[in-house]
């Protein structure tokens, strides 16, 4: 089975493939254009994106549309996560931002989840929709060399995302829950 990743971000394409092709599911990429992400959850860019990539392609379109809500930040970065330093901001620079406004917050303080909203659109106008959250916490400061966004400071258990092996984080994460939610749906379609 055929799907096209609706996202330009190869660490998501990485780990589409990744979790995906196990299941018999090829994680296609394809050349479209980038959809401005107008929605106000995660559900509705994810949405906005695999539609888009559909008609774009013909082919049954998977998006993701993730991010990190952090509890004593009153659910930022949220749905801004990428754009919530500035257009062009590194994840450094991103994870700069964050920890400089949890500066003050209290180990016992610092929970967050992260939030992926799958949706896959398909050719025939039908659809999948399903969200994975982690819930974890805020670490003081960056721990780890893999992963990517917020992934050094973003902790479950005692590890953040960046510590764990991609076949450890994929077993916890939101995306991989979201995934494996997906292919439940895809079976009983």
């Amino acid at each position: 089975m055929k799907f096209v990743i609706a996202t330009h971000n190869a660490h998501k394409v990485e780990e589409f493939r990744r979790i995906l092709a196990p299941l018999g599911i090829e994680a296609a990429t394809a050349d479209f254009e980038d959809v401005e992400e107008t929605g106000t959850t995660f559900a509705e860019n994810a949405r906005l994106k695999a539609e888009a990539a559909c008609r774009a392609t013909g082919l049954p379109s998977v998006a993701d549309d993730s991010g990190l809500s952090v509890d004593a930040l009153g659910g930022e970065p949220g749905v801004y996560s990428a754009r919530w330093a500035g257009e062009g901001a590194t994840d450094s620079q991103r994870i700069e931002k964050l920890l400089q406004k949890m500066e003050n917050v209290p180990a016992s303080e610092r929970t967050a989840k992260f939030v992926s909203a799958i949706h896959c659109a398909f050719p025939d106008g039908k659809s999948i929709a399903v969200q994975g959250e982690c819930f974890g916490t805020i670490a003081f400061a960056p721990a780890g060399k893999d992963g990517f966004g917020y992934d050094p400071i973003f902790l479950v258990g005692d590890k953040t995302y960046a510590e764990m092996t991609g076949e450890q984080k994929d077993a916890v994460s939101h995306r991989g829950k979201a995934l494996r939610l997906f292919v439940q749906a895809l079976k009983s379609r």
